[in-house]
């Protein structure tokens, strides 16, 4: 069903309503530091968020329900804060954002940066093979992980549904050969495979990670494994902010068994990259980085031009037809939005 376009009226209405929510919120935020004058500052992560509604653990493991002010930015899951603390520790407001590491975002309606989740060390994305795969949206999420500076590798899950269909075999060997050679890490999964979870698990360690990929390929599944006690660390984050279990609508950070942690964001079942540039998009690239101004033109389209050095490495086999497309598609997807830089 296609999304219903919403007129000018509409969208005034909107954004109205939500201008009201931000100040009623703020009132509420300068009135809780108004009534308590034992309020204390102390640092923590946000490790659930549902909405405005936030909550942070401190540093000796405390859960705090926090509120945050509307002129520090956009805090999101993994963000390190600042917290006045009421003299119960009940609630807190969110003072400051500590400086972060990285942060994943994905354009707004409107076409603003919405950050998803941030201090991640690596992205990891899920497919398999159902639904079919987009070898554009793999590309996507490798060229923002190589924008904000993140590890990368492919997790192909559901390894089990490849048996006795040699034609989706063959694709998924495809794929795993060509990301292996660019050099990103390829994984295998299934669910039942001790094996392959170890496997898995080992590549997790040390890092904050997240899984991205499209709705269906597993991805839940997956952090269930990794997280045994899923339903009951879920139950306690719930009674926690009162609000319910929004299992499928908050972003939260779980602690795994292996020495890292993953963030399981709703909001990166579909993706776009959040404004691109060409050298975000070239750079995103690994095999067609090295050609990158070596063309006759400093303004080559990397189509049919002569003297283009990274058409004559496609036609040479250097760059796989696959991924050519794709780097095309994404440098002619922001001509008719911002123009090429």
């Amino acid at each position: 069903m296609s999304r219903r376009r919403l007129s000018q009226q509409q969208r005034e209405r909107i954004q109205s309503i939500q201008q009201r929510r931000r100040d009623k919120l703020a009132q509420r935020i300068d009135q809780v530091l108004a009534d308590d004058d034992n309020s204390s500052l102390l640092q923590g992560r946000i490790i659930s968020q549902h909405g405005a509604n936030l909550l942070v653990r401190d540093s000796t493991g405390r859960l705090i329900k926090a509120a945050a002010r509307q002129n520090i930015g956009q805090p999101v899951c993994g963000d390190q804060v600042a917290l006045q603390v009421d003299a119960e520790h009940r609630n807190a407001v969110i003072s400051a954002l500590l400086a972060r590491k990285s942060v994943l975002s994905r354009p707004d309606f409107n076409g603003h940066d919405k950050p998803l989740a941030a201090n991640i060390s690596q992205l990891l994305v899920v497919i398999a093979p159902e639904p079919e795969v987009s070898e554009y949206l793999i590309d996507q999420y490798l060229v923002a992980a190589t924008h904000i500076d993140v590890n990368a590798a492919i997790v192909i899950n559901k390894c089990d549904l490849l048996k006795n269909n040699r034609a989706m075999q063959d694709q998924f060997e495809r794929l795993q050969s060509l990301y292996s050679t660019i050099g990103y890490p390829v994984l295998r999964t299934h669910k039942g495979s001790d094996s392959s979870l170890q496997t898995l698990s080992a590549a997790l360690q040390d890092q904050t990670s997240i899984f991205v990929g499209q709705s269906g390929v597993g991805k839940s599944s997956l952090i269930q494994q990794l997280v045994p006690d899923l339903e009951i660390r879920t139950g306690s984050l719930s009674q926690a902010t009162g609000l319910g279990r929004h299992t499928t609508s908050s972003t939260t950070w779980y602690e795994l068994q292996c020495s890292g942690a993953l963030i399981d964001s709703p909001g990166i079942r579909s993706f776009r990259l959040s404004q691109p540039t060409r050298a975000m998009i070239e750079r995103g690239f690994r095999e067609i980085r090295p050609y990158i101004g070596h063309c006759r033109f400093s303004n080559c389209r990397h189509q049919q031009e002569p003297g283009c050095a990274i058409n004559q490495a496609r036609q040479q086999g250097a760059i796989q037809q696959t991924r050519y497309n794709n780097f095309l598609h994404m440098l002619g997807s922001i001509k008719n939005q911002r123009g090429v830089r």
